[in-house]
């Protein structure tokens, strides 16, 4: 069997996130990587191959992972080596955490580069990530080794880590659950970072009506019809990324 024609419908989900994340220009040139666990342990994870710009990626571009697999960097389709070193790290030492994307995007990675990284409830979009954004506040160089290490061990079970000084990543169950965190996280840091900009003083709702939103939120979780929906468009307009 091709290794490359293997779980098609996990490739082709995680190749539309790709190419919608450079849709909306939350990429950064061929940096940037995502994976996609595809056994129970999520030792075994799909990702982007090295090289390649996410609006070209297509589903069978997309490298199968051996997160045990100690010779996977001296292999001829080695991935780039902070992509094998976080994604390894993540997937082994959380596996609820199925899919995971990881970005630089302009507006999370500002509120990354703050002293004050606390996403603040000021709006819908904000308030969906009261209490559930784990923060690194101890950036150490790129992502390789023990920082990588380091970076797994703080998720915990919120769907969003922000990286200090880095950028940001989004874990869930699935590709579109993942990609619609990120999607919001991102609007909500560009709501925040603009408020930040007036120089005029916030208003930050209750913690009893941030944290009811936020409940409204999960329970009102639409992300797999926005998911469906982008999947849709891009079938008509770029259906090379099922290939």
């Amino acid at each position: 069997m091709n290794m490359n024609t293997q779980y098609n419908q996990e490739r082709e989900d995680l190749a539309a996130a790709f190419r919608w994340t450079a849709r909306l220009n939350m990429h950064e040139a061929v940096a940037n990587h995502f994976s996609l666990a595809v056994n129970e342990s999520g030792s075994k994870f799909l990702l982007n191959p090295i090289g390649m710009h996410f609006s070209e990626i297509c589903a069978s571009d997309l490298i199968l992972i051996d997160a045990n697999d100690t010779e996977t960097m001296s292999q001829h389709n080695a991935p780039d080596p902070t992509a094998w070193a976080i994604h390894s790290a993540l997937h082994r030492n959380n596996p609820q955490a199925r899919c995971i994307l990881h970005v630089h995007p302009k507006y999370a990675t500002i509120l990354s580069s703050l002293d004050d990284k606390e996403m603040k409830p000021i709006d819908q979009n904000t308030m969906r990530f009261y209490e559930r954004v784990s923060i690194d506040r101890d950036f150490s160089g790129m992502g390789l080794g023990k920082e990588a290490e380091r970076l797994s061990t703080l998720l915990g079970n919120n769907p969003v880590l922000l990286m200090g000084n880095h950028g940001v990543l989004t874990a869930a169950k699935t590709v579109a659950s993942a990609f619609d965190e990120l999607y919001y996280f991102e609007r909500s840091c560009q709501t925040l970072i603009g408020a930040y900009q007036t120089g005029k003083k916030l208003h930050v709702v209750s913690h009893k009506v941030a944290k009811k939103t936020a409940q409204q939120w999960i329970d009102y979780d639409a992300s797999e019809m926005h998911f469906e929906a982008l999947k849709r468009i891009l079938d008509k307009e770029e259906p090379d990324y099922k290939n």
